[in-house]
């Protein structure tokens, strides 16, 4: 765990605010500022409670898939810390088997299956260019339950330093 990860945890914990055992690990929601702000919010109204990523990202980028006990301090769009959340179910899923409940639960849109493939389509193509693949209807994805476990008010926010 790097030096400014501690930190972050040490500055949480002042305020009385303690992690469970397991990985700690710096995540973020969306590909633009708005997407990530929206993203946030319906997280803190508890209407989101599930995430997903592409799995051959993971690999790509030399990161382990997240597993159930993870805790993920979330950024917003500034790098500012904004929530924690403890991953509480990981599944591996072609994209084309993801259920209407899964999509569901990521509290996006209208909610529907059919919004989800579409967002989410086009989010994981182009992550599949980044990465050098071809998006197809039974690329894997990482779908992760997750519960609240703080959440910072925006006084509270300071910027996570970037690393390298």
């Amino acid at each position: 765990m790097d030096s400014n990860l501690h930190r972050l945890i040490a500055e949480w914990a002042a305020r009385g605010m303690a992690f469970p055992e397991g990985r700690v690990r710096i995540g973020g929601f969306g590909d633009s500022e708005p997407l990530s702000e929206a993203l946030i919010a319906l997280v803190r109204a508890g209407v989101k409670r599930g995430t997903c990523s592409l799995a051959w990202s993971w690999a790509f980028d030399g990161e382990a898939v997240p597993t159930v006990g993870d805790v993920e301090i979330v950024l917003d769009w500034h790098r500012r810390p904004v929530l924690a959340l403890r991953i509480t179910q990981v599944e591996i899923v072609p994209f084309d088997c993801v259920t209407a409940e899964f999509a569901a639960s990521e509290g996006e849109g209208d909610l529907s299956l059919a919004y989800w493939q579409a967002e989410h389509w086009r989010f994981f193509t182009q992550e599949c260019e980044r990465i050098g693949r071809v998006a197809d209807k039974s690329m894997p994805l990482v779908c992760e339950r997750f519960e609240l476990l703080h959440a910072l008010a925006p006084t509270e926010r300071s910027e996570y330093p970037r690393q390298g």
